[in-house]
C-alpha cells in the first residue's frame, strides 16, 4: 500500500509577516473592529515606508521618525482614523499629509481613490515611488499646502488629517460630501484631540475621539511654520 499524499507544506512566514500579523492582534485588542482596515494593514508592509535603520520597529505601536523631520503614525492612531471615516469599496478619500506614505496605502486598500496631499516635495516624491512599487494605482499623491484641500475632486466621502491643526480647517469642511466624515487632530503643538466632523443635510456635527500627539499642519488655515 502506498503512503498517503501529505500537502505540500506552507513556506514559514519571515520576521516581518510575523510581526505585521501580531500588530493586527495588538490592534484588535485595543479595540479597532473594521476587518477591513485590520485587512489593509495586515497587508501593507510597514516597512518598506521607513528607514532601514529602524525597520527592526516597524511593527511597534509607536510612531517612528522619517526623513525631513517628520514621522509616521503609530499603528493605532492610523487604524482609528482610518476607521472612524467608515469608507466603503466605493468611496473617494482625501490625505492631508501623506508623509511616507504608510496610511495612503491603507486608505488605498479600502477605497476606491485615494488623493494624498504632501507639502514636503520630497516626502511626495518618495512616497509616490514606494505606492507605484506596489501597485497601488488608486492612490495619487501632490505637493501643495494640504489646508486648502484639493477642490478638483471634491467632494470627498471621507477626509484624514495627519497633523495637528490649532482649528479645523474651513476649505477640508467645505469639500466633504454629505453623510461623509472629516478626521482631524485639533489642539495646541503640543498635544491634539482626534475629531469627527460629519456634514449633515443642514450642517456639521463634531466628536471628540480622545487626545493624540501629531505634528504640526504647516499652512493657510493651520501653522503658519
Amino acid at each position: 500500500m502506498m503512503p498517503p499524499t501529505l500537502p505540500p507544506s506552507k513556506p514559514p512566514l519571515d520576521a516581518y509577516t510575523r510581526a505585521r500579523l501580531a500588530m493586527v492582534e495588538r490592534l484588535r485588542k485595543a479595540g479597532i473592529r473594521d476587518e477591513r482596515v485590520l485587512t489593509a494593514m495586515s497587508e501593507i508592509p510597514r516597512h518598506l515606508f521607513i528607514t532601514e535603520a529602524l525597520r527592526s520597529r516597524a511593527y511597534d505601536d509607536h510612531a517612528l521618525p522619517i526623513a525631513c523631520d517628520q514621522t509616521i503614525s503609530q499603528p493605532l492612531i492610523v487604524a482609528k482614523e482610518t476607521e472612524l471615516l467608515e469608507l466603503t469599496a466605493d468611496d473617494r478619500v482625501l490625505e492631508i499629509g501623506a508623509g511616507s506614505g504608510y496610511q495612503t496605502a491603507v486608505l488605498a486598500k479600502i477605497a476606491r481613490r485615494v488623493f494624498a496631499i504632501e507639502r514636503i516635495a520630497q516626502l511626495a516624491r518618495e512616497s509616490a515611488a514606494t505606492l507605484s512599487s506596489m501597485k497601488l494605482f488608486n492612490a495619487t499623491i501632490k505637493c501643495f499646502d494640504g489646508t486648502i484641500g484639493w477642490s478638483e475632486f471634491a467632494p470627498y466621502r471621507g477626509i484624514l488629517v495627519a497633523a495637528g491643526s490649532p482649528e479645523i480647517p474651513q476649505p477640508l469642511m467645505n469639500q466633504l460630501d454629505i453623510g461623509g466624515h472629516l478626521v482631524v487632530p485639533v489642539g495646541t503643538e503640543k498635544e491634539q484631540q482626534l475629531m469627527r466632523v460629519t456634514r449633515t443635510k443642514t450642517g456639521f456635527k463634531t466628536e471628540d475621539h480622545g487626545r493624540c500627539q501629531f505634528v504640526k499642519l504647516i499652512g493657510k488655515y493651520a501653522w503658519e511654520k
